[in-house]
């Protein structure tokens, strides 16, 4: 069974509903507007449980990421006046690979059957003999307008409401019939920035008031979600330089948007930020960063591996009775030591005789996941208040095991042999450096639009310095810094990067509260 399947979390309860993929079956899935988050239950347990995923260009990346390591992900997206697949290949390649056995998602922007020729695809499908599904998706004209503030629909003001393409298909040289569309309350423009200005004057020769409302909603649903507002008379004027994809709106609702808008008003909206962290360490600051708007570039600048021998752990694992305390500095170190158990057919039993001291709450929650409360958490993440906290709690002259990354900082255990303690400094990972940064983050370079850069670690300071020079690349001026704690603060300095903001607390909520209060001009 999947493992999104077999998950006994609550989420997983509701993936159990979804029920089997059959092999040899298609699920042609919408992806909803662009905001990843947006996908339907139904179509995220498919994904998850896919051989292979046809894909369009602007399906949000992490919903790939969602698929089994060994999926297959095919892009067969389109482009104004580049279709890199044809829609007879995708066709024929959505038989092929069903023939073959294979679970197969075709993962389409929007709703499958709302302008996005999914019902052409059910139709071969059918003709082929190969079983299919249809989920539906957010289509643009739903996702795009809530998040502007502009409701579709509206008492007293819109009871009917029109979609439509902007331009018309290149074997398809009739115009919209503008008459009938100058009757309805609210009409929603799909890909209708090339034609903009020719719809507006086709809407008001119908008879529509050029002085009516208007809206375009540049990348709808996303991070940097822009919406422009006018008439129908100027706004082809106004939105002159939005690109695509855009979403056109046509009625009084439009002028709800002045009271209902939320979306762009988030305090982090349209701010690009990089966390130079793993995904699995990053996952609440990630999170907490886009809910408040924030485009989030995860760029991880260490890469935790196994140290080159385990020899002194092991012997450390078999004899933790010898010792008083087990100290953990990191989230990573308790991955590393669970693993470890694992592999030495142990689980978290084997921790009973020691107490377990945390470096700070990150630390401590990864010891929760895994079942193990800690028995000392210090009032500030860093080496020094572990220290005194332990030494406060008695720790003077006891046998202490620390269990962290190859190279750490000595204070900590220079502190409590200091005070008597008799430490065994141990290594449970190394960090290297990856081979170079993400494409999406040297993108935002070279183009100006990275706004902050977060570090969690003085080593993340230090590879993302390698990096950029090994790729020929600075930070631009104007970047902001964020810094976890002072220690990594330091190291930011010590390279020149600038001067960072400083979480307080040293955890994922002080850097986002730091952001936050700087932004804001705190």
């Amino acid at each position: 069974m999947d493992g999104l399947l077999a998950s006994r979390s609550p989420l997983g309860r509701l993936a159990a509903m979804v029920g089997e993929f059959e092999p040899g079956t298609v699920a042609i899935t919408g992806a909803g507007p662009g905001d990843a988050a947006l996908i339907s239950l139904r179509g995220a347990v498919r994904i998850a449980q896919s051989d292979v995923i046809l894909h369009d260009k602007l399906v949000g990346a992490e919903l790939l990421e969602l698929a089994p390591a060994g999926a297959e992900r095919i892009f067969v997206g389109k482009a104004p006046g580049d279709h890199a697949w044809p829609q007879e290949r995708i066709n024929e390649a959505l038989v092929r690979h069903a023939r073959a056995g294979r679970r197969v998602v075709r993962l389409k922007g929007g709703d499958p059957f709302v302008f996005g020729r999914g019902g052409e695809e059910c139709l071969h499908l059918a003709e082929a003999g190969i079983p299919f599904e249809v989920i539906p998706g957010i289509t643009a004209a739903f996702g795009a307008p809530a998040t502007a503030g502009i409701p579709l629909t509206h008492r007293g003001l819109v009871r009917s409401f029109a979609l439509t393409t902007g331009h018309a298909e290149p074997d398809d040289p009739e115009t919209p019939d503008f008459a009938a569309l100058a009757r309805m309350d609210a009409i929603a423009f799909y890909m209708g920035v090339r034609n903009l200005r020719e719809n507006c004057a086709g809407l008001v020769a119908a008879g529509l008031d050029a002085r009516t409302p208007a809206a375009v909603i540049e990348d709808g649903t996303l991070p940097g979600q822009r919406t422009v507002v006018g008439t129908l008379g100027d706004i082809a004027d106004r939105a002159a330089d939005v690109h695509s994809p855009a979403l056109v709106i046509i009625g009084r609702v439009v002028e709800l948007r002045a009271s209902l808008e939320w979306f762009e008003r988030r305090p982090l909206h349209g701010l690009t930020i990089a966390v130079l962290r793993t995904p699995e360490q990053a996952a609440e600051l990630v999170g907490r960063l886009a809910s408040l708007g924030a485009r989030v570039i995860q760029a991880p600048a260490l890469k935790p591996v196994p140290p080159e021998d385990w020899a002194a752990v092991d012997a450390a694992l078999e004899r933790l009775q010898d010792y008083h305390w087990l100290v953990l500095t990191s989230a990573n170190g308790v991955d590393a030591l669970f693993a470890r158990l694992s592999v030495l057919q142990r689980d978290a039993r084997a921790l009973a005789p020691v107490r377990i001291a945390a470096v700070g709450p990150a630390t401590a929650a990864r010891l929760a996941e895994h079942g193990v409360r800690a028995d000392l958490v210090p009032p500030e993440a860093v080496g020094e208040s572990l220290a005194e906290t332990l030494l406060a709690a008695g720790a003077g002259g006891s046998r202490i095991l620390v269990l962290r990354a190859a190279a750490g900082r000595a204070e900590l255990v220079r502190r409590l042999e200091a005070a008597g303690a008799v430490c065994e400094d141990l290594t449970v990972y190394r960090t290297v450096c990856p081979e170079g940064l993400p494409a999406s983050l040297l993108e935002c370079i070279d183009a100006g639009r990275l706004d902050w850069v977060v570090f969690t670690s003085p080593s993340s300071a230090v590879n993302l310095s390698a990096m950029l020079s090994a790729a020929g690349r600075s930070l631009p001026a104007g970047v902001r810094l964020a810094s976890i704690g002072p220690v990594t603060s330091d190291a930011v300095r010590r390279l020149g990067l600038g001067e960072p903001v400083e979480a307080s607390p040293h955890d994922a909520g002080g850097l986002v509260a730091a952001i936050r209060s700087a932004c804001a001009g705190g």
